[in-house]
């Protein structure tokens, strides 16, 4: 075995592909897909993205203090993408890729219909870190999809066909390999 060293990047794959909407008052919504995105607590629950301030999008957040994390699956992978590479400056994604706004309980910008679920969030903190600002939020609702339910209301997100971003490319989640805990559970 042998191994090669390289200069130092981001290679922490596979990461979840969001698209992420947001919305000034008066205006029409916006999506900017982000695979810079994570959980960095539960108690309270509170999430992260990283975004480029020349983005659009990152003006909007900045300005509303909202945004909606709209997680991604096979059938919106086409969308995924449209929307991480077209500014919403000049085109409205929504229309252009025939996605519902669906309307948020606790914050102002819409969520996605088509995701399986997604969370409404509220910025508590901006770090500017470099090439990208990060937006520190808690969030404040998640809405899911009820053709994920099963008939003990247990939410299936598995089924939904999520996808990733991974070293430049999206791919569809795999098999199934154990549960959380599964390494030290007693065998009965």
């Amino acid at each position: 075995m042998s191994r090669q060293n390289w200069k130092p990047g981001n290679m922490l794959y596979p990461l979840p592909a969001v698209m992420v909407s947001c919305q000034r008052e008066g205006e029409k919504p916006n999506i900017i897909t982000l695979a810079w995105a994570g959980t960095i607590c539960s108690d309270p629950v509170m999430v992260s993205i990283s975004v480029r301030p020349e983005r659009y999008s990152y003006g909007i957040i900045k300005e509303t203090g909202e945004f909606v994390i709209n997680l991604t699956t096979e059938k919106l992978a086409f969308a995924t993408d449209y929307c991480g590479v077209k500014s919403g400056r000049d085109i409205d994604k929504f229309k252009e890729m025939k996605l519902t706004p669906a309307p948020a309980k606790e914050v102002k910008c819409p969520g996605i219909m088509e995701s399986p679920l997604f969370m409404e969030c509220r910025v508590v903190e901006e770090k500017a870190l470099g090439s990208h600002n990060m937006f520190i939020a808690k969030v404040v609702n998640v809405s899911v999809d009820e053709r994920y339910m099963d008939e003990k209301q247990k939410f299936c997100l598995n089924d939904s066909k999520l996808m990733v971003y991974s070293h430049g490319e999206y791919r569809k989640l795999g098999d199934y390999i154990g549960k959380f805990g599964y390494s030290v559970r007693r065998k009965k």
